[in-house]
């Protein structure tokens, strides 16, 4: 009789472990669904826009800390509909510059501090992803948003040849005036090598060129 009584008192104890690991499952998807979605009020992270600069950048004659400004090219828009319409003022400064001198690749870092709204100033973490529409530089995003001087498919063509000019001009005679010859083709090749490798070329970023950035933090909004 003992038996007969447990077993059903077993079943229950089941049946009703069962059902609140249910209850807390369904608890636990609803939360980490509401975690994922991005608030209504914000522009999400990882969003890309346009801006223009207000003045000249480079790596000539910018240096660490410099502050310039710019504008919104294209308006951002959270989903609730509030946000800041294009030609919204930004402010950064210059992060890092690396000037080109005789032999090096120049390359330059802009940071981002803060973006203007009607309530104030609103912090704005972001990162240059692109300069469209300026072929002499390049942006590499994967090392923090470095912009540098780059190369075209021609030039890589020209750098090439001028690397197999450098090595085949090697003076190896014994006439003077062949040596200087030799010489003096070894010297024009190593400059055609580096004008086609983009060495000692500075990096310009004139004013109203075009920046695309990356939000690596969603802008939150006021709720209205």
């Amino acid at each position: 009789m003992k038996r007969i009584t447990i077993i059903p008192a077993l079943v229950i104890l089941l049946t009703f472990a069962f059902i609140s690991m249910q209850v807390a499952e369904a608890q636990d998807h609803s939360s980490s669904g509401a975690g994922n979605s991005a608030p209504a009020n914000q522009v999400q992270q990882g969003t890309r826009f346009l801006i223009g600069l207000d003045s000249d950048l480079g790596t000539k004659g910018s240096k660490h800390g410099d502050a310039f400004t710019a504008h919104t090219l294209e308006p951002l828009i959270a989903a609730d509909g509030t946000g800041l319409p294009a030609g919204t003022e930004v402010r950064g400064h210059v992060d890092k510059v690396e000037a080109a001198g005789k032999t090096g690749r120049a390359r330059m870092w802009l940071a981002f501090d803060d973006i203007k709204t009607p309530d104030g100033w609103m912090p704005l973490i972001a990162m240059v992803d692109d300069v469209p529409g300026v072929h002499s530089v390049r942006v590499n995003y994967n090392r923090e948003g470095e912009i540098e001087a780059s190369t075209t498919k021609r030039q890589e063509a020209i750098q090439e040849a001028a690397a197999g000019a450098l090595v085949g001009a090697t003076p190896g005679m014994m006439d003077k005036n062949q040596k200087e010859a030799a010489m003096g083709a070894a010297a024009a090749a190593a400059a055609a090598y580096m004008v086609a490798a983009g060495l000692g070329q500075e990096v310009t970023l004139e004013k109203s060129t075009k920046l695309e950035l990356i939000l690596e933090r969603g802008l939150n909004f006021p709720r209205t």
